[in-house]
């Protein structure tokens, strides 16, 4: 007897699960490995915030279940942030929703939102989850192109709107670290409006931005709730990332049938981890700019030692990624490898995140700056130009 699904057995390997295998081997070892690969923050979620959490779980009231669709306090404190932060109004009653995490969000979204066979829109190169999430709901992945000559915005000219019927979009972008204007979005929701799509926008990193650049929202756009939802994390913004605490705003039919599938399936997150989330959204985020300003400073030693080496990537505005091209002659696992195994490095090779992101690869900048110098300086005893 199989006890093992269909959907499961035709999903891929997760990749960052399999260098993690490699990275125990090798530490086992005795090897040094610097992991550049998955993006896990490694600065400590903010005092005030694991004080405010601390507080919540003295009280017996909170160990209750959660409503369903999140704490009033969790919820309001969304709309507190969409309304000072992108001077956009949501309604926390039918228009935001708490997750256990946006990546849980995503991948419920589609059973609430497409049937077997239905097409949904990925970007590729993008965040592999997308895919994954359209496969376990029976629907069919279409290519949304991007690259880099064209800013990594979307090649609608290339991609089949009439047959979609969700669109994804993720800016600032995972693995690209590409940023966008307004522009972008307003463009993005005239499309789903005239293709009758659910366009759905990943800002898990609208917070962690550089050089005065500030993310904009996909609801900035006016009727955009018509036609689109936004997910949001703390994860990355408030170094949040294992307390699995997010959201979802926009459309309220779709907040509806999402909160109604999860209803079906989980009671929502702890609440003093809504609460405490809740005290990061209405904080006044001076930590937020703190932790910007190292990653800036990381990225900028990174950026500084590849020009060295001669390995061209674009400076971003924004996530705790640089994208960075493959020295020619490797494809972009063998280069990945080649560093794991004669550096003792991990990155993560550009076609993990589709067949467009063959040719480069991700580093995450979640380790110090003396340990990025450290991957630098191995690299060069390498001969890899």
């Amino acid at each position: 007897m199989v006890f093992t699904s269909d959907k499961v057995n035709q999903l891929p390997p997760y990749l960052f699960a399999s260098f993690q295998q490699k990275k125990k081997q090798m530490e086992a070892d005795g090897v040094d490995v610097i992991d550049l690969g998955i993006g896990a923050p490694d600065l400590p979620t903010p005092s005030f915030i694991v004080e405010e959490l601390a507080e919540e779980v003295k009280h017996p009231s909170n160990h209750r279940y959660s409503t369903y669709s999140g704490c009033a306090a969790f919820r309001e404190a969304v709309a507190h942030f969409y309304k000072n932060q992108y001077g956009v109004n949501v309604d926390p009653e039918t228009d935001v929703l708490a997750l256990i995490g946006s990546k849980e969000g995503i991948a419920n979204l589609m059973h609430a939102v497409i049937n077997p066979g239905d097409k949904v829109l990925v970007p590729d190169p993008g965040y592999p989850v997308y895919k994954t999430a359209v496969h376990l709901a029976g629907g069919e992945s279409s290519c949304l192109p991007l690259d880099a000559e064209n800013g990594y915005v979307p090649l609608y000219e290339q991609a089949d709107l009439d047959q979609a019927k969700v669109m994804f979009l993720n800016y600032p972008a995972n693995p690209t670290a590409a940023t966008v204007n307004y522009d972008t979005f307003l463009q993005a929701v005239t499309k789903s409006a005239e293709h009758d799509m659910l366009l759905v926008h990943d800002a898990a990193y609208d917070m962690v931005t550089f050089n005065g650049y500030q993310s904009p929202s996909v609801l900035q756009v006016p009727d955009a709730k018509k036609h689109a939802v936004e997910f949001g994390s703390l994860s990355k913004s408030f170094s949040m990332a294992g307390w699995r605490i997010g959201y979802a705003v926009g459309h309220p039919d779709v907040i509806q049938s999402l909160a109604t599938l999860k209803s079906n399936m989980d009671t929502s997150q702890f609440l003093p981890i809504q609460k405490a989330a809740a005290a990061a959204l209405k904080s006044d985020f001076a930590v937020v700019h703190e932790y910007n300003h190292i990653y800036q400073n990381r990225m900028e030693t990174l950026y500084t030692g590849f020009q060295q080496l001669g390995i061209h990537a674009d400076k971003p505005n924004g996530t705790i990624f640089l994208w960075a091209e493959v020295p020619e002659g490797y494809s972009s696992m063998e280069f990945a490898d080649k560093l794991l195994y004669e550096a003792g490095i991990i990155v993560t090779p550009g076609h993990a995140f589709g067949s467009r992101g063959e040719g480069f690869f991700r580093i995450a900048l979640t380790v110090p700056e003396e340990r990025l110098d450290e991957a630098i300086n191995r690299m060069k005893q390498l001969d890899i130009t």
